[in-house]
């Protein structure tokens, strides 16, 4: 049985909004981290811009598997502030920083030894050289970067993602002058390029971090949790918890992530104006999901804490509330996104060549925006009821088999059968879609099934 009232949206939205807006904000803050990186390295040289697209994969495709594995703590640690069991966090949050520096120690070494991934993309010595010390800088960074990972989970689970979104655009104000003074170089420091921008952000990051654990350290709130009250060795069995749900939340992103960067690659065989026509809608597709994103760790937030009050009926109302809201939402902005796609395509200001193969990928955001909004909703749903195992699986199976593979067979006319509107880059963007509503409907069927086997297994607490 689905427990979903529509008198409970006037209860819900608002308060999706109110954790979700703060979240959002600082996403975008992030976002524009990378936007600073290219618009400012492509002024200094195109090697360096090489350079930095090259090393900037890589690294992604290692920090969000990394990320993801600590990003297990939210759930957890919301669980216990729904049960009000708040000095557990503390030790929560001690165990989870154990498993990131593990983590980070793995992070480092591949980054300091990224010769073999270097060397699949047939670069020149130059722009290799320039990628390998722009991930040697960076792998500095790694601990603080994963540190504030744990910190982020901490804050998202016990509904302040506020302090979080304040501290990143403190240091998005910072990375402006950083990368002005270390690209170009001054006040006796020389020129460094595209490398210059990982020592900008390594700065920061080590900034973040220590910014918000004195902040943690000196407010009074967090007292309950008792997270500086002991030093703690490493718990294995905690850490075996962590690592249960949080691998597979790793590898899904990884899977999100490498079945986009695949795309991308398969869509470059079609010529330059292709991979810039659709490096213009996967761009605009990134800002958008930040949306359903945003909602999304909101809804996992609020779920947990119901499922930890032992309010069974309501976690699984909260979610339901989330699905129609944020689909709902995310269908309204990929109509205006159509309706407006002239005017955002003249905002890139990209040859008309590259406009005239944009215009017709604009047809497939309505739909990719309402599938993604879906499948990110309900997988962290599940996240909240610490179900992360099988959510992967239906990834690997959608958007590498479905996405990847149909892609592939239509982009390229494999079967010699597909319709000329299907080739191309919209076949791949066609697949991409069909991938996201498989893995949504998947997801929101699991997660049903969760949630009636939850009330069934845990006892509900009267309200």
């Amino acid at each position: 049985m689905i427990h979903f009232k529509l008198s409970r949206l006037r209860e819900d939205i608002p308060a999706l909004l109110k954790l979700a807006t703060p979240i959002l904000l600082g996403q975008l803050a992030v976002i524009a981290f990378g936007v600073l990186d290219t618009a400012m390295t492509a002024r200094y040289s195109a090697a360096d811009l090489a350079a930095l697209a090259m090393a900037s994969a890589i690294f992604i495709s290692l920090y969000v598997g990394l990320t993801g594995v600590v990003s297990a703590l939210a759930p957890i640690a919301g669980q216990l502030f729904g049960a009000k069991r708040f000095s557990e966090i503390g030790e929560e949050v001690r165990q989870a920083t154990w498993l990131a520096v593990a983590l980070s120690i793995v992070g480092c070494l591949v980054l300091t030894h990224a010769d073999v991934l270097l060397s699949i993309s047939h670069i020149s010595p130059e722009i290799e050289d320039k990628a390998r010390l722009y991930l040697s800088i960076l792998a500095l960074g790694l601990p603080a970067s994963m540190g504030m990972r744990v910190l982020m989970a901490l804050h998202n689970a016990i509904s302040r993602p506020t302090v979080i979104t304040v501290i990143q655009i403190i240091g998005l104000g910072l990375k402006l002058p950083l990368n002005l003074l270390f690209i170009y170089g001054g006040l006796g420091i020389a020129a460094m390029g595209g490398p210059g921008c990982a020592v900008a952000t390594v700065i920061i990051n080590w900034f973040w971090v220590l910014l918000t654990l004195s902040y943690v350290l000196f407010n009074r709130f967090y007292r309950p949790f008792e997270i500086f009250s002991r030093f703690s060795k490493p718990d294995l069995h905690r850490i075996w918890t962590l690592l249960k749900l949080g691998a597979p939340i790793g590898f899904s992103y990884l899977i999100e992530v490498t079945s986009f960067t695949f795309m991308s690659l398969f869509i470059a065989r079609l010529g330059t104006t292709a991979l810039a026509g659709h490096q213009i809608i996967a761009n605009m597709g990134t800002v958008m999901y930040m949306v359903p994103l945003s909602l999304s760790i909101a809804t996992m937030t609020l779920v947990s804490q119901s499922i930890g009050a032992n309010r069974q009926e309501r976690a699984e109302e909260i979610g339901w509330s989330s699905v129609f809201f944020t689909s709902a939402l995310c269908i309204t902005i990929g109509i205006a996104v159509w309706s407006f796609r002239l005017e955002l395509l003249d905002l890139y200001n990209p040859p008309q060549a590259v406009k005239a193969f944009s215009i017709p990928l604009f047809l497939f955001i309505a739909f990719y925006q309402m599938f993604d909004a879906l499948q990110v909703t309900a997988a962290f749903i599940l996240r909240a009821y610490r179900i992360a195992f099988w959510p992967m699986l239906i990834y690997a199976g959608s958007l590498w088999g479905v996405g990847l593979g149909g892609g592939y067979l239509m982009g390229f006319n494999i079967l010699g059968n597909t319709p000329s509107f299907l080739q191309g880059a919209n076949g791949f963007w066609a697949a991409n879609s069909m991938s996201l509503g498989l893995a949504a409907c998947l997801l929101l069927y699991l997660f049903r099934k969760t949630a009636a086997r939850y009330e069934k297994t845990h006892p509900q607490l009267e309200v």
